[in-house]
């Protein structure tokens, strides 16, 4: 059987040609598809990658292998996707499986054996073709909620071998019923420079939509002068899933020729990160909505983006008098219309806008290195998008970066020379994000007298101390009590400063797993016979934060071995 399946994968492999199969993957659960995120939906610096399956609202559910293949890698982290299965398919794809609750069969005791064997809960590993086998409709996961999910679902991918990306599942025939169209909740007009002009305002503004008896929507006339852009707040609706979702494809039109549009058919994740060019960031982070930008006022290399030459960006003239379509569809070609017209405006009574200058300016193309005090803070070319002026300031031994308002779209560093502490007392020390009363802690390298660390959001930052270990508690106490009859223990771990770094437990002086669930600061182990002594046990938990505070719990229970 192992034979026949390697052979078949290996003929796949070589000879498929096959584009998006549609009845070759199976659903990965036995329950009807809802989704409570879809593919390329916005999210905090991302484009979501894949779909986000509803489990019912419980943990525990089968998640099937969709199609014949091999386990390819296993990932457990506390954050991200939390414990994932990657699956290799014959037919250039692989399916991905996050959020799980445990592994099923030979792949659990595969992850178990390895987490023994580096003597971690977190663990990545990959595995050539002949090792993990697995066929189609075969149990490998039950779902749950590990990692980053704020709740019980299924994480679920496929991608594209070849390349990496992502692909929407939709591609694949994995349907959910869907005969609503697209809603648009938000139509925003951009002036772009200095010298636009858009109904009087020199600052975006939004615009009316009207309904119309066809079901069509037309905006409020806009009135301009000079460069301008749309961009507009949309979100999807199917009919079973009764979650706000994300747009497919968007569209927009100029003299019937389009001038930008762009579709959710595939991701590469090294151009997640642009969405925070994609979407209005500065209105984003103060209102928390966005703004779906469908002009690029500085190109940048998103491939799902097609435009023309002036990248969406109108230049109203004197004379001009058009009008502007914007067509928002879903992957089944449901699709709300929007008829924008635009005429020429000389801007009459216009507000001016003084432009908000400092001394700190940044060149987005340019390397940039900024100075004082203490502090220096070093840009490399292409940090940011756009040009603009920093406020960029120290006082009180807090270095004032701006605020997030700017997208950075790669590490900058952050220095601080301290030349007043001793040894011991830097050795307890890293640069801290500032946000009010909290303290964010930054990965921190100490040459000589100065800390360096990498940072990607604009903000405060200041040099801090952590003298304080972290915190270990247990909820229901188990000292020479007997415990036999108890299937796992739970503890509660956490750290007010830095944050916690590895964690470990032991009994009897052997290191045993436990499962960090980090968004409820919690250990978990699931007592093994094999590893338990008949009557008295030590229990002991050591852990250690970022820059090496460190607690030990300890503990005895009795358990005994007798059936």
């Amino acid at each position: 059987m192992r034979l026949l399946i390697l052979t078949l994968m290996t003929s796949f492999f070589c000879n498929s040609q096959e584009k998006y199969p549609q009845d070759y993957f199976r659903s990965p659960l036995d329950i009807p598809i809802q989704l409570s995120g879809n593919f390329g939906e916005l999210r905090p610096n991302h484009f979501h990658a894949g779909f986000d399956i509803k489990t019912q609202q419980k943990e525990g559910l089968n998640i099937y292998a969709v199609a014949d293949g091999y386990v390819s890698r296993i990932k457990i982290s506390i954050y991200g996707y939390g414990k994932a299965i990657y699956i290799t398919h014959p037919n250039g794809y692989t399916s991905v499986y996050g959020h799980l609750q445990k592994a099923s069969g030979t792949i659990q005791d595969k992850i178990i054996e390895l987490q023994y064997d580096q003597k971690s809960y977190e663990i990545e590993a990959f595995f050539k073709p002949n090792e993990i086998l697995v066929t189609k409709g075969q149990v490998i996961a039950i779902s749950g909620n590990t990692g980053g999910s704020e709740g019980p679902h299924l994480h679920f991918e496929f991608r594209e071998n070849k390349t990496e990306n992502a692909l929407n599942p939709l591609l694949f025939g994995l349907s959910v019923k869907d005969t609503k169209k697209p809603v648009v909740s938000s139509l925003m007009v951009y002036p772009i420079d200095n010298e636009s002009v858009v109904n009087s305002s020199k600052r975006p503004i939004s615009l009316n939509l009207s309904l119309q008896a066809d079901g069509t929507y037309v905006s409020e006339k806009v009135l301009a002068s000079g460069k301008i852009g749309f961009g507009i707040i949309s979100s999807d609706f199917d009919d079973v899933s009764f979650n706000n979702n994300g747009t497919y494809k968007i569209q927009i039109s100029d003299n019937g020729k389009t001038i930008f549009s762009y579709e959710f058919d595939k991701i590469a994740f090294e151009e997640a990160r642009f969405i925070n060019a994609f979407i209005d960031y500065d209105r984003y982070k103060k209102m928390r909505n966005r703004v779906q930008k469908l002009f690029m006022k500085n190109e940048y290399k998103l491939a799902n983006i097609k435009s023309n030459i002036n990248n969406g960006i109108l230049n109203i003239v004197p004379n001009y008098m058009d009008t502007e379509k914007i067509e928002v569809s879903d992957f089944y070609g449901n699709t709300t219309k929007i008829t924008i017209p635009v005429s020429y405006s000389a801007g009459l009574n216009v507000v001016p806008v003084e432009p908000k200058t400092t001394k700190y300016f940044i060149k987005a193309k340019s390397d940039t290195n900024f100075e004082k005090d203490n502090f220096s803070v070093f840009f490399p070319a292409n940090t940011f998008y756009d040009d603009f002026y920093m406020n960029f300031d120290v006082k009180n031994k807090t270095l004032f970066l701006h605020e997030d308002v700017v997208p950075a779209h790669t590490n900058f560093t952050i220095s601080v020379e301290d030349s007043v502490s001793s040894a011991s007392e830097k050795s307890r020390m890293f640069i801290a994000a500032v946000n009010g009363i909290k303290l964010g802690y930054n990965a921190t390298n100490l040459v000589g007298n100065t800390f360096t660390c990498k940072a990607r959001t604009l903000g405060q930052f200041k040099l801090v101390k952590d003298t304080v270990a972290p915190k270990i508690s247990i909820a229901k106490p188990i000292q020479d009590k007997w415990i036999t009859g108890q299937k796992s223990i739970s503890i509660t771990i956490s750290d007010d400063l830095s944050g916690v770094k590895t964690y470990n437990g032991y009994i009897n002086d052997k290191w045993v797993l436990f499962e960090y669930e980090n968004k409820l600061k919690r250990l978990t182990h699931t007592f093994a016979d094999k590893l338990l002594l008949e009557g008295k046990n030590n229990l002991k938990i050591v852990v250690t934060d970022n820059v090496g505070n460190s607690t030990i719990f300890e503990t005895q229970f009795n358990r005994s071995q007798k059936k």
